[in-house]
């Protein structure tokens, strides 16, 4: 059941982020029922030769403990790939993100992902209605510490060990806010469920209701992302609405199956995207023929938006499906597949790379907006602003015939200098 999930270790970024809930990943392939191959000999035998050495002459004998060195050497190989959705899963771990399949898990309900410049644990999205948002958690939260314990050098993967915990318990996070004051938020855990689509009614400037446009979100790509979909495309076609903003923002991403199935319900057949391994073979992965909905779309995008969220975004940019309004992507365009280990743990290895209909490269650059509109304080706490009244307009636009202006001065958020930990 692996391969419908994605690992998220920033986005949900095993593929793209590790999900507070468990570690879930986007996975093409999964060979997770094969155990990689292990080795003593050769240039590797050197790491036991160290550890002779260091349990026969550290001055601190104490610090010399097997376990500490193995993760520390394993750590250390991963990290010279340069390559931050190359992942190692400790057992614990792995054995955790077993919940997520059932979809539900024990823990605050949140995403979280690495930022591959400061190397810091970023909250990449809450859930809604989730104990990480009722206790004030922001998307964009930078994670300090764990009950008081520094995240520096920590991945994704401890972020979530640590944080996860039985419902009913406490766990203190400090964080700094996207506007750069800090806080340290306490939140109780329960047991939350993996959300996926939420509907709701599109208000104007004035606070008005928009009658017939629609307005959906999908917070991650799930297996159960696409019946709910289909349910609420139904619900669009019942009421005959006329433009549909599909907000994608601080999504970020899911099971490939679910993200090519949702494609499918906006495409008429055509590819969604490409994935290049190794060895330069290709893959197209089509839409089929058929679309459940075929009115105008605009797509809410921010820079929390990545991997499946990117490749739909992507898919429907390409095939002139769908405008893009707000900030450039997160890009995170690999390909990931999980191969479990012998000691119960498992390794994400990066395998591909994926190429949008047209070709375009996403990793380490993202989609770029038709409209670029950088979020306000009050969109980034989930209010309507200056993105969604500007996707109103634009919608209008296209159905009435009408000229569309972009905004002249996008609304700026200040971005607080990230602080660089130590690799």
């Amino acid at each position: 059941m692996w391969n419908t999930l994605k690992w998220s270790l920033l986005g949900l970024v095993f593929i793209t982020a590790v999900s507070l809930a468990g570690v879930a990943g986007y996975a093409i392939n999964d060979n997770s029922g094969s155990q990689a191959s292990t080795s003593g000999s050769g240039e590797y035998a050197i790491l036991n030769e160290i550890q002779d050495v260091l349990q026969q002459d550290f001055v601190l004998p104490d610090n010399v403990k097997p376990d500490v060195l193995q993760k520390g050497a394993i750590d250390g190989a991963i990290a010279a790939l340069n390559d931050s959705h190359t992942v190692y899963i400790t057992p614990e771990a792995y054995q955790n993100g077993v919940d997520l399949i059932s979809g539900t898990f024990d823990g605050i309900g949140a995403n979280v992902d690495q930022d591959p410049t400061s190397h810091e644990i970023i909250i990449t999205a809450p859930f809604r209605g989730s104990p990480a948002e009722q206790a004030g958690v922001l998307p964009g939260d930078a994670i300090l510490t764990v009950d008081g314990k520094s995240t520096q050098n920590w991945s994704t993967v401890d972020a979530v060990h640590a944080i996860r915990g039985p419902a009913g318990t406490p766990v203190t996070i400090g964080v700094r806010h996207p506007d750069g004051t800090h806080a340290d938020i306490t939140v109780v855990r329960a047991t939350v469920a993996v959300p996926t689509v939420f509907s709701d009614d599109v208000r104007d400037a004035s606070g008005a209701v928009v009658p017939d446009l629609a307005y959906i979100q999908i917070q991650q790509f799930t297996d159960q992302t696409v019946p709910d979909l289909k349910t609420a495309i139904q619900n669009v076609k019942d009421k005959a609405y006329k433009g549909l903003i599909l907000d994608l923002r601080n999504n970020p991403g899911g099971g490939l199956d679910a993200t090519v199935k949702v494609a499918d319900m906006f495409l008429d057949g055509g590819t969604v995207l490409t994935s290049v391994d190794r060895d330069g073979n290709r893959t197209e992965y089509d839409a089929q023929p058929g679309v459940d909905l075929n009115i105008p779309i605009v797509i809410l995008v921010n820079k929390n938006s990545a991997s499946g969220s990117e490749v739909l975004s992507g898919a429907l940019q390409d095939r002139g499906r769908a405008k893009l309004i707000g900030q450039q992507t997160f890009g995170k365009g690999s390909v990931n597949h999980l191969r479990q280990l012998s000691n119960g743990g498992a390794l994400y290895v990066t395998i591909a790379r994926w190429l949008t209909p047209n070709g375009t490269l996403i990793e380490g650059v993202g989609l770029t907006p038709d409209i670029k509109l950088d979020p306000t304080k009050e969109e980034i706490q989930g209010l309507p602003g200056p993105q969604m009244y500007t996707a109103i307009d634009l919608l209008r636009s296209e159905i009435d015939g009408t000229p569309f202006t972009p905004p002249a001065t996008p609304a700026a958020t200040p971005t607080p200098v990230p602080t660089t930990s130590s690799p």
